[in-house]
């Protein structure tokens, strides 16, 4: 869909990214009540924080990323690989 949209849209000056994190460090992500398997953190020997994922939505939002269109950018901390 990301790709589909980036080609419409495209002409209009607009560009279409997608952000997928992987285990970002939240209340809901420590919970002790957290239904399901603990989380293992990734290669990196961390979770993703925050500020990382909104860091990254902030540059694909400003000039610098005019260029990027189309992707899905993976913020996983190796956890992927």
């Amino acid at each position: 869909m990301v790709r589909s949209w980036a080609i419409e849209l495209a002409p209009r000056g607009i560009t279409v990214n997608l952000i997928a994190p992987g285990a970002t460090e939240t209340p809901m992500l420590l919970a002790p009540g957290r239904s399901g398997t603990p989380p293992r953190k990734p290669p990196i020997g961390r979770f993703v924080q925050p500020d990382e994922i909104a860091g990254l939505a902030a540059f694909l939002l400003g000039p610098d990323a005019g260029a990027i269109t189309g992707q899905s950018l993976v913020v996983c901390g190796g956890a992927s690989l």
